[in-house]
C-alpha cells in the first residue's frame, strides 16, 4: 500500500479517496446552486442576458419561389408570439411537402420507364411464343423493328419467310 508522508502527516490511499469524494461533493453542491440561481432568473433585473442568436433574414428556398417570412429575434427574454411558432412550423411542413412531391414525381418517371421496358419485353415474349421455335429469333428481330432483308440475312431464312414474319409481328402489335 502506498503512503505519502507530508511533514509528519501520513496520507494513504484511503485518505486520498475520501478527499477526492469530498471534492466531488463540493463541486456538485456548487453546480446545483448555480442551476437554482438560473432557474430563479436574474436577481433584481440588473443582469442582462444576451438575446438569442439571430435567425437568418428573408431567403428564398431553391425551387419554391416563395419567400420565407423574416424571423426577428426578440430583444429580451419576453415570450414569443403564438403565431410565429405556428408560421415557422407551417413553413417547414410546406418545404417538406414540396420535397416529397419532387420525389414522387421522380419515382413516377422511373415507373413509367420501367412500364415501357416491361411492355416491350412482353411483346417480344408474346411474339416468340406464338411462332414456331425455328422462327423465334426472326420474330424477335421483327418485333424490334428490323426489316425483312436484315432478318433473312441474320437468321438464314428465305426473304419470303422473313416477309411473313414481319407481317405477323406487325399484325400482333395492333
Amino acid at each position: 500500500m502506498s503512503v505519502l508522508d507530508l511533514g509528519g502527516m501520513t496520507l494513504g490511499l484511503r485518505e486520498g479517496l475520501i478527499g477526492l469524494i469530498a471534492l466531488v461533493a463540493v463541486y456538485i453542491i456548487f453546480v446545483l446552486l448555480r442551476m437554482f440561481r438560473l432557474r430563479q432568473g436574474p436577481a433584481g433585473g440588473t443582469e442582462s442576458l444576451a438575446p438569442p442568436a439571430a435567425v437568418p433574414a428573408e431567403t428564398t428556398p431553391a425551387g419554391t419561389g416563395q419567400a420565407v417570412p423574416e424571423a426577428v429575434p426578440p430583444t429580451s427574454w419576453e415570450p414569443v408570439p403564438n403565431g410565429m411558432a405556428e408560421e415557422v412550423l407551417r413553413h417547414g411542413l410546406e418545404l417538406e411537402l414540396a420535397q416529397l412531391r419532387e420525389e414522387v414525381d421522380a419515382i413516377r418517371g422511373e415507373l413509367a420507364a420501367l412500364r415501357s421496358d416491361m411492355q416491350h419485353e412482353l411483346a417480344s415474349l408474346r411474339a416468340s411464343q406464338s411462332v414456331s421455335p425455328i422462327y423465334g429469333d426472326a420474330m424477335q428481330l421483327a418485333v424490334s423493328g428490323y426489316d425483312a432483308a436484315a432478318i433473312a440475312e441474320r437468321c438464314g431464312i428465305a426473304r419470303a419467310e422473313a416477309d411473313l414474319v414481319v407481317a405477323l409481328a406487325k399484325s400482333q402489335e395492333h
